[in-house]
């Protein structure tokens, strides 16, 4: 089990996965914050779970509770580079669901609701789950423990 747990927060990365996972984590912690609580302008559970029930994601309350606490649990653990390979593969899903359920078909510019901004956070998610959180992180000062 130490062995496992070792090899999903053991990274070899340097220092710059810090730039990449503090704004992923604060834009992954705001989006599930709004679908969640309904902070930042959000609509929070009910509102969200309509407008997923509304798109075909049923049932939509569990749909918008499971895309919030991914996207807010998963932001925090990016942010604080705690077990950021599995957080990063729970984003990476959120935002291939996200990406085609509801932006593909609008074209690739986020000025029609396209899929763009859903992209670079698809990309920055799975560079974080190849990568791993980096020297500045706790899944670093875990991995050391546990050698």
């Amino acid at each position: 089990m130490k062995a496992l747990m070792n090899k999903i927060i053991e990274s070899k990365a340097g220092y710059s996965t810090l730039a990449l996972r503090i704004p992923i984590g604060i834009i992954f912690i705001a989006h599930g914050a709004q679908k969640l609580f309904g902070w930042f302008g959000g609509y929070g559970l009910e509102g969200t779970g309509g407008w997923m029930e509304s798109i075909g994601l049923t049932p939509g309350y569990l749909m918008a509770l499971l895309a919030g606490s991914g996207e807010f649990f998963g932001g925090l653990f990016i942010l604080l580079g705690l077990l950021t390979r599995p957080a990063a593969v729970v984003l990476s899903i959120t935002m291939v669901v996200a990406i085609f359920s509801v932006h593909f078909t609008n074209g690739l510019f986020m000025s029609n609701n396209g899929y763009e901004f859903g992209l670079a956070l698809l990309a920055a998610s799975v560079s974080l789950a190849v990568s791993g959180a980096g020297k500045l992180s706790v899944d670093n000062l875990l991995s050391r423990k546990l050698a």
